[in-house]
């Protein structure tokens, strides 16, 4: 039995998409005030060497608090949103997924940045500096809306994604090397050749290690 229509799943899905998209814009617009205040001359890598000011330490301070709120709101939309865990980690995929593409999308209509998916970026604070290209968090993305677009419609079928212990494992394997290659080069970017610090391979090691225990939970559930 359906867990409930279709134009009600569209609705919610919807009005998923309209949160998403808005809270997208408002990281980009807290970005757009952090560079004046960070980056006054240009925010371009390699990046200069973090101020040790006290000004420089609670705003950093702030930042990582303000970076750790956005996860907490992500996740609470996705508890309000679904009704049990599958689904409730499915809307955190997407809600992720969209506001992580959209926060460029603004960022590009804010400030005209990036001015490719090549640019570098800083992605997070917590627990370090994460930095890679832009294509990477954008290629992330995609498999995580591609993810849960694909659980809400054998959800919707009645045929529902079962993923076991070892599925997780698998899932937390791939993200914490993706995280890894992040973090790897967050640490290097003050350094001229920061580009070298990012290992394209470990990347690609935990992206494709993810498509593969999504794919072996969509191929095991009937």
């Amino acid at each position: 039995m359906k867990s409930e229509p279709l134009d009600t799943t569209l609705k919610r899905l919807l009005i998923v998409i309209i949160f998403s998209v808005a809270f997208g814009y408002i990281e980009a617009t807290v970005v757009v005030y952090l560079r004046a205040i960070f980056h006054p001359d240009g925010f371009a890598f390699p990046l200069e060497t973090f101020g040790l000011s006290p000004l420089w330490k609670r705003l950093l301070l702030t930042e990582i608090g303000r970076e750790a709120s956005t996860v907490v709101i992500m996740l609470t939309g996705a508890w309000l949103f679904g009704w049990n865990l599958r689904q409730r980690f499915a809307y955190f995929l997407m809600i992720f997924a969209v506001w992580d593409v959209f926060y460029y999308v603004w960022l590009k209509a804010l400030l005209g940045w990036p001015a490719s998916i090549m640019d570098w970026d800083i992605l997070f604070l917590i627990p370090t500096v994460w930095a890679s290209p832009v294509l990477c968090p954008l290629l992330v993305s995609v498999a995580m809306f591609v993810f849960a677009v694909v659980i809400f419609y054998r959800d919707f079928y009645s045929v529902p994604i079962k993923v076991t212990v070892l599925d997780w494992f698998g899932f937390l394997i791939a993200s914490i090397i993706i995280v890894v290659s992040f973090c790897v080069a967050g640490l290097r970017v003050t350094e001229p050749d920061f580009q070298a610090y990012f290992y394209w391979p470990l990347f690609a090691l935990g992206y494709i290690t993810a498509i593969a225990f999504f794919l072996k939970c969509f191929f095991s559930s009937g």
